[in-house]
Protein backbone atom coordinates (compact mmCIF):
# COMPACT_ATOMS: atom_id res chain seq x y z
CA UNK A 1 0.00 0.00 0.00
CA UNK A 2 1.54 3.31 -0.93
CA UNK A 3 2.21 6.09 1.08
CA UNK A 4 -1.18 8.31 -0.22
CA UNK A 5 -3.18 5.08 -0.27
CA UNK A 6 -2.57 4.87 3.59
CA UNK A 7 -2.90 8.17 3.96
CA UNK A 8 -6.56 8.59 2.33
CA UNK A 9 -7.41 5.52 4.31
CA UNK A 10 -7.08 7.39 7.82
CA UNK A 11 -8.79 10.16 6.37
CA UNK A 12 -12.05 7.81 5.68
CA UNK A 13 -10.96 6.82 9.15
CA UNK A 14 -11.47 9.77 10.78
CA UNK A 15 -14.58 11.25 8.34
CA UNK A 16 -16.36 8.17 9.58
CA UNK A 17 -15.82 8.17 13.50
CA UNK A 18 -16.73 12.33 13.25
CA UNK A 19 -19.19 11.42 10.87
CA UNK A 20 -17.80 14.01 8.30
CA UNK A 21 -19.10 13.64 4.99
CA UNK A 22 -17.15 13.54 2.20
CA UNK A 23 -17.37 14.98 -1.59
CA UNK A 24 -15.15 12.25 -3.00
CA UNK A 25 -14.08 14.27 -6.63
CA UNK A 26 -11.43 13.91 -9.63
CA UNK A 27 -11.91 16.89 -12.09
CA UNK A 28 -15.40 17.83 -11.34
CA UNK A 29 -16.30 17.89 -15.03
CA UNK A 30 -19.31 15.71 -14.29
CA UNK A 31 -20.37 17.43 -10.70
CA UNK A 32 -23.87 18.96 -12.17
CA UNK A 33 -24.80 15.04 -12.29
CA UNK A 34 -27.25 13.47 -9.97
CA UNK A 35 -28.14 15.40 -6.66
CA UNK A 36 -26.35 17.84 -4.99
CA UNK A 37 -22.60 17.51 -3.76
CA UNK A 38 -22.03 17.84 -0.73
CA UNK A 39 -19.23 17.28 2.62
CA UNK A 40 -15.55 18.07 2.45
CA UNK A 41 -13.84 17.71 -1.08
CA UNK A 42 -11.79 14.53 -1.38
CA UNK A 43 -10.00 15.55 -4.03
CA UNK A 44 -8.48 12.16 -6.18
CA UNK A 45 -6.24 13.28 -8.81
CA UNK A 46 -3.15 13.01 -6.77
CA UNK A 47 -3.41 9.47 -7.23
CA UNK A 48 -2.37 9.37 -11.16
CA UNK A 49 -0.38 6.77 -13.31
CA UNK A 50 -1.49 3.54 -15.58
CA UNK A 51 -0.24 0.48 -13.65
CA UNK A 52 -0.11 -1.43 -16.47
CA UNK A 53 -0.91 -1.62 -20.07
CA UNK A 54 -1.03 -4.82 -22.19
CA UNK A 55 -2.16 -3.55 -25.52
CA UNK A 56 -2.22 -7.87 -26.63
CA UNK A 57 -4.05 -8.50 -24.00
CA UNK A 58 -6.88 -6.15 -24.61
CA UNK A 59 -6.04 -4.63 -20.83
CA UNK A 60 -5.31 -1.33 -19.23
CA UNK A 61 -4.77 -0.87 -15.32
CA UNK A 62 -4.80 3.18 -14.25
CA UNK A 63 -5.26 4.76 -11.19
CA UNK A 64 -8.52 6.57 -10.46
CA UNK A 65 -6.82 10.59 -10.78
CA UNK A 66 -4.94 10.20 -13.91
CA UNK A 67 -7.06 12.09 -16.67
CA UNK A 68 -9.25 10.54 -19.31
CA UNK A 69 -7.36 12.36 -21.93
CA UNK A 70 -3.84 10.77 -21.15
CA UNK A 71 -5.22 7.25 -21.34
CA UNK A 72 -7.58 7.67 -24.44
CA UNK A 73 -4.47 8.93 -26.41
CA UNK A 74 -2.17 6.28 -24.58
CA UNK A 75 -4.36 3.40 -25.86
CA UNK A 76 -5.06 5.49 -29.17
CA UNK A 77 -1.07 4.86 -29.93
CA UNK A 78 -1.70 1.22 -29.97
CA UNK A 79 -4.47 1.76 -32.10
CA UNK A 80 -7.07 1.00 -29.29
CA UNK A 81 -9.60 2.96 -27.85
CA UNK A 82 -12.46 2.80 -24.81
CA UNK A 83 -15.24 1.85 -27.30
CA UNK A 84 -17.82 2.86 -24.61
CA UNK A 85 -17.02 6.64 -25.76
CA UNK A 86 -17.39 8.17 -22.49
CA UNK A 87 -17.89 11.75 -22.23
CA UNK A 88 -15.44 13.97 -20.64
CA UNK A 89 -17.58 17.60 -20.35
CA UNK A 90 -14.22 19.46 -19.61
CA UNK A 91 -10.66 19.09 -19.56
CA UNK A 92 -10.51 18.15 -16.24
CA UNK A 93 -12.22 14.41 -16.50
CA UNK A 94 -10.69 11.62 -14.98
CA UNK A 95 -10.94 8.11 -15.08
CA UNK A 96 -11.98 7.53 -11.33
CA UNK A 97 -14.92 10.32 -12.31
CA UNK A 98 -15.74 8.54 -15.62
CA UNK A 99 -16.13 5.53 -13.73
CA UNK A 100 -18.19 6.89 -11.20
CA UNK A 101 -20.79 8.20 -12.96
CA UNK A 102 -20.91 5.26 -15.27
CA UNK A 103 -21.61 7.22 -18.35
CA UNK A 104 -21.24 6.21 -22.16
CA UNK A 105 -21.50 7.60 -25.37
CA UNK A 106 -22.30 7.17 -28.75
CA UNK A 107 -21.09 3.95 -29.46
CA UNK A 108 -22.63 2.08 -26.32
CA UNK A 109 -25.78 0.31 -28.01
CA UNK A 110 -23.22 -1.70 -30.10
CA UNK A 111 -20.26 -1.96 -28.29
CA UNK A 112 -21.95 -2.30 -24.58
CA UNK A 113 -21.76 -0.09 -22.33
CA UNK A 114 -19.40 1.53 -19.48
CA UNK A 115 -19.73 -1.33 -16.81
CA UNK A 116 -19.18 -3.68 -19.46
CA UNK A 117 -15.54 -3.06 -19.89
CA UNK A 118 -14.98 -2.65 -15.99
CA UNK A 119 -12.99 -5.52 -15.58
CA UNK A 120 -11.44 -5.32 -11.76
CA UNK A 121 -11.72 -2.33 -9.00
CA UNK A 122 -9.87 -1.68 -5.54
CA UNK A 123 -10.92 1.25 -3.86
CA UNK A 124 -11.40 2.17 0.16
CA UNK A 125 -14.51 1.73 1.82
CA UNK A 126 -16.01 3.70 4.70
CA UNK A 127 -14.51 2.11 7.03
CA UNK A 128 -10.92 3.04 5.31
CA UNK A 129 -10.16 -0.29 4.27
CA UNK A 130 -8.92 -1.25 0.84
CA UNK A 131 -11.34 -3.58 -1.05
CA UNK A 132 -10.28 -5.18 -4.28
CA UNK A 133 -12.74 -6.74 -6.78
CA UNK A 134 -12.59 -8.51 -10.21
CA UNK A 135 -9.55 -8.65 -11.71
CA UNK A 136 -7.52 -8.09 -15.59
CA UNK A 137 -8.99 -10.96 -17.31
CA UNK A 138 -12.78 -11.21 -18.51
CA UNK A 139 -13.88 -14.42 -16.52
CA UNK A 140 -12.87 -13.74 -13.14
CA UNK A 141 -16.00 -13.59 -10.87
CA UNK A 142 -17.13 -16.27 -8.62
CA UNK A 143 -20.12 -14.65 -6.70
CA UNK A 144 -21.11 -11.13 -6.96
CA UNK A 145 -19.34 -8.87 -9.64
CA UNK A 146 -19.28 -5.92 -7.59
CA UNK A 147 -16.85 -3.89 -9.55
CA UNK A 148 -20.34 -3.33 -11.70
CA UNK A 149 -21.88 -2.26 -8.51
CA UNK A 150 -19.08 0.25 -8.31
CA UNK A 151 -19.54 1.47 -11.72
CA UNK A 152 -22.24 4.60 -11.78
CA UNK A 153 -22.26 5.07 -7.52
CA UNK A 154 -21.29 8.33 -7.84
CA UNK A 155 -18.91 7.47 -5.63
CA UNK A 156 -21.59 6.76 -2.77
CA UNK A 157 -19.81 3.03 -2.45
CA UNK A 158 -16.07 3.57 -1.82
CA UNK A 159 -13.53 5.88 -2.95
CA UNK A 160 -12.00 4.21 -6.59
CA UNK A 161 -8.18 3.70 -6.41
CA UNK A 162 -7.52 1.98 -9.42
CA UNK A 163 -9.33 0.24 -12.27
CA UNK A 164 -8.81 -2.11 -14.97
CA UNK A 165 -10.61 -1.81 -18.28
CA UNK A 166 -11.06 -3.85 -21.28
CA UNK A 167 -9.83 -1.82 -24.23
CA UNK A 168 -10.67 -2.56 -28.46
CA UNK A 169 -8.91 -2.33 -31.09
CA UNK A 170 -10.09 1.31 -33.30
CA UNK A 171 -11.89 0.41 -36.22
CA UNK A 172 -9.98 0.63 -39.68
CA UNK A 173 -12.66 2.70 -41.72
CA UNK A 174 -15.37 4.72 -40.11
CA UNK A 175 -18.26 6.54 -42.36
CA UNK A 176 -21.16 8.82 -41.67
CA UNK A 177 -25.23 8.59 -43.13
CA UNK A 178 -27.39 11.03 -43.49
CA UNK A 179 -31.41 10.14 -43.94
CA UNK A 180 -34.13 13.38 -43.92
CA UNK A 181 -36.80 11.50 -42.28
CA UNK A 182 -39.07 11.63 -39.51
CA UNK A 183 -39.46 10.23 -35.48
CA UNK A 184 -41.15 6.93 -36.23
CA UNK A 185 -39.95 6.11 -39.24
CA UNK A 186 -36.06 6.89 -37.66
CA UNK A 187 -36.84 4.75 -34.68
CA UNK A 188 -38.64 1.78 -37.32
CA UNK A 189 -35.36 1.84 -39.45
CA UNK A 190 -32.80 1.44 -36.75
CA UNK A 191 -34.50 -1.31 -35.20
CA UNK A 192 -34.86 -2.94 -38.29
CA UNK A 193 -31.17 -2.20 -39.19
CA UNK A 194 -30.39 -3.35 -35.96
CA UNK A 195 -31.28 -6.74 -36.77
CA UNK A 196 -29.43 -7.01 -39.49
CA UNK A 197 -25.59 -7.66 -40.02
CA UNK A 198 -24.46 -3.78 -40.48
CA UNK A 199 -21.81 -2.56 -39.03
CA UNK A 200 -23.22 0.63 -37.20
CA UNK A 201 -21.61 2.14 -34.16
CA UNK A 202 -24.15 4.84 -33.33
CA UNK A 203 -26.83 6.45 -34.57
CA UNK A 204 -28.69 9.78 -33.57
CA UNK A 205 -31.79 11.66 -35.05
CA UNK A 206 -33.50 15.11 -34.19
CA UNK A 207 -35.27 17.47 -36.32
CA UNK A 208 -36.04 15.14 -39.02
CA UNK A 209 -32.57 14.21 -39.94
CA UNK A 210 -31.01 10.74 -38.61
CA UNK A 211 -27.13 10.22 -38.34
CA UNK A 212 -26.20 6.80 -38.65
CA UNK A 213 -21.99 5.58 -38.18
CA UNK A 214 -20.90 2.83 -39.82
CA UNK A 215 -17.52 1.36 -37.69
CA UNK A 216 -15.27 -1.92 -39.18
CA UNK A 217 -13.25 -3.57 -41.85
CA UNK A 218 -12.97 -1.53 -45.04
CA UNK A 219 -15.94 -3.71 -46.96
CA UNK A 220 -18.07 -4.05 -44.91
CA UNK A 221 -18.28 -0.33 -44.44
CA UNK A 222 -18.45 0.33 -48.23
CA UNK A 223 -21.04 -2.76 -48.77
CA UNK A 224 -23.41 -1.07 -46.03
CA UNK A 225 -22.91 1.96 -47.15
CA UNK A 226 -23.94 1.06 -50.68
CA UNK A 227 -26.67 -0.72 -49.32
CA UNK A 228 -28.53 1.67 -47.15
CA UNK A 229 -27.83 4.88 -49.48
CA UNK A 230 -28.02 7.95 -48.32
CA UNK A 231 -25.94 11.15 -47.70
CA UNK A 232 -22.38 10.56 -46.99
CA UNK A 233 -20.81 13.11 -44.47
CA UNK A 234 -17.23 14.66 -44.98
CA UNK A 235 -15.04 12.95 -42.48
CA UNK A 236 -14.09 16.12 -40.71
CA UNK A 237 -18.29 17.23 -40.60
CA UNK A 238 -18.65 13.55 -39.38
CA UNK A 239 -15.89 13.53 -36.24
CA UNK A 240 -17.52 17.08 -35.32
CA UNK A 241 -20.87 15.76 -34.88
CA UNK A 242 -20.34 12.76 -32.94
CA UNK A 243 -17.62 14.27 -30.79
CA UNK A 244 -20.22 17.16 -29.94
CA UNK A 245 -23.13 14.70 -29.41
CA UNK A 246 -20.51 12.97 -26.74
CA UNK A 247 -19.12 15.96 -25.09
CA UNK A 248 -23.01 17.70 -25.23
CA UNK A 249 -21.35 20.51 -27.20
CA UNK A 250 -24.01 20.27 -30.27
CA UNK A 251 -26.58 23.10 -30.12
CA UNK A 252 -29.26 20.95 -29.10
CA UNK A 253 -27.66 20.62 -25.75
CA UNK A 254 -26.08 23.90 -25.59
CA UNK A 255 -29.35 26.12 -26.27
CA UNK A 256 -31.09 24.52 -23.58
CA UNK A 257 -33.60 27.64 -22.80
CA UNK A 258 -34.08 29.19 -19.09
CA UNK A 259 -37.10 26.50 -17.49
CA UNK A 260 -36.47 23.71 -19.59
CA UNK A 261 -34.96 20.70 -18.28
CA UNK A 262 -33.00 18.18 -20.28
CA UNK A 263 -34.24 14.75 -19.78
CA UNK A 264 -32.62 10.81 -19.76
CA UNK A 265 -34.99 9.15 -20.86
CA UNK A 266 -33.99 4.77 -20.80
CA UNK A 267 -36.71 3.35 -23.28
CA UNK A 268 -36.49 0.15 -25.21
CA UNK A 269 -35.26 0.79 -28.72
CA UNK A 270 -38.55 -0.27 -30.60
CA UNK A 271 -40.83 1.79 -27.95
CA UNK A 272 -43.37 4.50 -29.47
CA UNK A 273 -42.36 8.12 -30.09
CA UNK A 274 -42.38 9.62 -26.43
CA UNK A 275 -44.53 12.63 -27.81
CA UNK A 276 -43.78 14.87 -24.95
CA UNK A 277 -43.58 19.09 -25.11
CA UNK A 278 -40.05 19.91 -26.38
CA UNK A 279 -37.27 18.73 -28.40
CA UNK A 280 -35.81 15.26 -28.63
CA UNK A 281 -32.41 14.04 -29.79
CA UNK A 282 -32.68 10.05 -29.83
CA UNK A 283 -29.30 7.78 -29.49
CA UNK A 284 -28.64 4.35 -29.29
CA UNK A 285 -31.07 2.75 -31.83
CA UNK A 286 -33.91 4.16 -30.10
CA UNK A 287 -33.04 3.25 -26.71
CA UNK A 288 -31.74 6.81 -25.55
CA UNK A 289 -33.67 10.03 -26.16
CA UNK A 290 -32.84 13.07 -24.89
CA UNK A 291 -36.00 15.53 -23.97
CA UNK A 292 -35.38 19.35 -23.81
CA UNK A 293 -38.81 19.65 -21.97
CA UNK A 294 -40.26 22.37 -19.15
CA UNK A 295 -42.86 19.90 -19.00
CA UNK A 296 -43.46 18.73 -15.38
CA UNK A 297 -41.49 15.52 -14.13
CA UNK A 298 -44.34 13.44 -12.89
CA UNK A 299 -45.87 13.66 -16.40
CA UNK A 300 -42.80 12.74 -18.11
CA UNK A 301 -41.56 10.07 -15.77
CA UNK A 302 -45.50 8.45 -16.15
CA UNK A 303 -45.42 8.55 -19.94
CA UNK A 304 -41.84 6.85 -19.94
CA UNK A 305 -43.00 4.51 -17.67
CA UNK A 306 -45.90 3.31 -19.58
CA UNK A 307 -43.48 2.87 -22.51
CA UNK A 308 -41.41 0.52 -19.95
CA UNK A 309 -38.85 2.89 -19.20
CA UNK A 310 -37.06 5.32 -16.72
CA UNK A 311 -35.99 9.02 -16.54
CA UNK A 312 -33.40 11.10 -15.30
CA UNK A 313 -33.05 15.00 -14.67
CA UNK A 314 -29.52 15.37 -16.80
CA UNK A 315 -29.29 18.78 -16.38
CA UNK A 316 -31.52 22.07 -15.60
CA UNK A 317 -33.41 20.37 -12.78
CA UNK A 318 -33.97 20.70 -8.88
CA UNK A 319 -31.45 18.73 -7.05
CA UNK A 320 -32.24 18.43 -3.87
CA UNK A 321 -35.52 16.53 -5.72
CA UNK A 322 -35.73 13.00 -7.56
CA UNK A 323 -32.97 13.74 -10.03
CA UNK A 324 -32.96 9.50 -10.91
CA UNK A 325 -36.26 7.83 -11.69
CA UNK A 326 -37.84 7.29 -7.88
CA UNK A 327 -37.34 3.47 -6.90
CA UNK A 328 -39.86 0.78 -5.89
CA UNK A 329 -39.80 -0.10 -1.99
CA UNK A 330 -38.44 -3.49 -2.68
CA UNK A 331 -35.51 -2.10 -4.91
CA UNK A 332 -34.62 1.03 -2.45
CA UNK A 333 -34.30 -1.02 0.41
CA UNK A 334 -31.74 -3.24 -1.60
CA UNK A 335 -30.02 0.14 -2.28
CA UNK A 336 -29.98 1.07 1.22
CA UNK A 337 -28.43 -2.26 2.25
CA UNK A 338 -25.95 -1.85 -0.15
CA UNK A 339 -24.59 1.56 1.22
CA UNK A 340 -24.87 0.57 4.81
CA UNK A 341 -22.42 -2.22 3.61
CA UNK A 342 -19.93 -0.31 2.25
CA UNK A 343 -20.49 3.10 4.14
CA UNK A 344 -22.15 2.39 7.26
CA UNK A 345 -21.51 6.17 8.72
CA UNK A 346 -23.08 7.37 5.77
CA UNK A 347 -20.24 9.63 4.97
CA UNK A 348 -19.36 9.00 1.19
CA UNK A 349 -20.80 11.50 -1.63
CA UNK A 350 -24.39 11.17 0.99
CA UNK A 351 -27.59 11.73 -0.62
CA UNK A 352 -25.95 12.01 -4.01
CA UNK A 353 -27.79 9.16 -5.78
CA UNK A 354 -31.06 9.41 -3.20
CA UNK A 355 -31.82 10.74 0.54
CA UNK A 356 -29.61 8.90 2.07
CA UNK A 357 -27.83 7.25 -0.43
Amino acid sequence: MSDLTEQWCERVRAAAEAGTPLQVRGGGTKDFYGRTPAGEVFDTRGHTGVASYEPTELVVTVRAGTPLAELEALVAERGQMLAFEPPHFGAGATVGGCVATGLSGPRRATAGALRDFVLGVRVIDGRGEVLSFGGQVMKNVAGYDVSRAITGSLGTLGVILDVSLKVLPRPVAETTLRFAIGEKEAIDRLNDWGGQPLPVSASAWADGALHLRLSGAEAAVRAAERKLGGEVLADDVAADLWQDIREQTDGYFSDVAPGEVLWRLSLPSSAAPVKLAGRQLIEWGGALRWLRSDAPAATIRDRVAALGGHATAFRGFDRAGDVFQPLPAPVMAIHRRLKQAFDPAGILNPGRLYDGI
